[in-house]
């Protein structure tokens, strides 16, 4: 029996960006990848092991079914994405030991760090104990929210300095006197994505100490939900050694949920 034609097709329109698929003559989707640009942000606002979020990094998600595997299809359509957009630098997120961490090496990928995840559910989350805490008063300090689309490199000053719309960042910041204290930020990749991703929370140097990173993540946790009502959780990764970040989280209700290895790829 012949091998059947499998062709790699580029998927037009697709929300949250650019997506390929591998597809089977008369038959189903043997394997996906994906591209998201990954956007900077100012203050490290996205702190990494690797220089991999600096200006055109993009993640890398790719998947070939079990029963497709074997076949070089990985290969065709990392092949395909480096077609596309041979200038960023490509970033996969994997779990250790698995057959994604063997493709990166296979591929020339470089290891840049480890990262672990936890995962917050609202149906977890004690409402009046969250409102509680986002009305606790901070003197000298009030919040400000932001809602909008990211795009291109962000600073935390310059989101909140135009008109919110509705868009896929939900932001929340802490100000005094007119002057950035605090942020954090969630991310909905797509409208119809129950998870959204954290990044944060940020303290500015001269603001530390004042427990502002507890109060700007309880009333993003909150705001998130009443902008993007379908969100049901939240993740969030970070660098094993962040304790003081891991215990605000668990403080909140995130619980641990996944450890990823990070690999980039050079530009071709």
């Amino acid at each position: 029996m012949s091998e059947p034609l499998i062709d790699v097709v580029a998927v037009s329109n697709h929300s949250g960006g650019s997506r390929w698929q591998a597809v089977v003559s008369r038959g189903p989707v043997a394997g996906v990848a994906g591209l998201r640009r990954i956007i900077p942000f100012g203050h490290d606002f996205l702190p990494s092991p690797a220089p991999a979020t600096g200006a055109g990094a993009a993640e890398l998600t790719l998947h070939v079914e079990p029963l497709w595997r074997r076949r070089g299809l990985g290969s065709r359509l990392l092949s395909a994405v480096r077609g596309q957009s041979p200038g960023p630098r490509l970033v996969a997120i994997v779990a250790e030991g698995s057959p994604g961490e063997a493709f990166c090496l296979r591929h020339g990928f470089w290891y840049t760090g480890s990262r672990r995840h936890d995962l917050l559910s609202y149906g977890d989350v004690h409402q009046a104990w969250l409102g509680e805490m986002v009305e606790a008063e901070h003197p000298g300090y009030r919040l400000i929210h932001w809602t909008g689309d990211l795009a291109g490199t962000i600073r935390a000053e310059e989101l909140l300095r135009r008109p919110s719309h509705t868009g896929n960042a939900t932001l929340t910041a802490v100000q005094a006197e007119g002057e950035l204290a605090a942020y954090a930020v969630a991310v909905v990749d797509a409208p119809w994505e129950p998870r959204a991703r954290q990044y944060g929370p940020v303290v500015l140097p001269d603001h530390r100490g004042r427990r502002l990173g507890l109060w700007v993540n309880a009333a993003l946790i909150q705001r998130l939900r009443k902008v993007h009502s379908h969100v049901n959780e939240i993740e969030i990764a970070s660098a094993e050694d962040e304790s003081h970040l891991l215990a605000l989280r668990r403080h909140l209700g995130f619980q641990p949920y996944r450890r990823t290895r990070r690999y980039e790829l050079p530009p071709s």
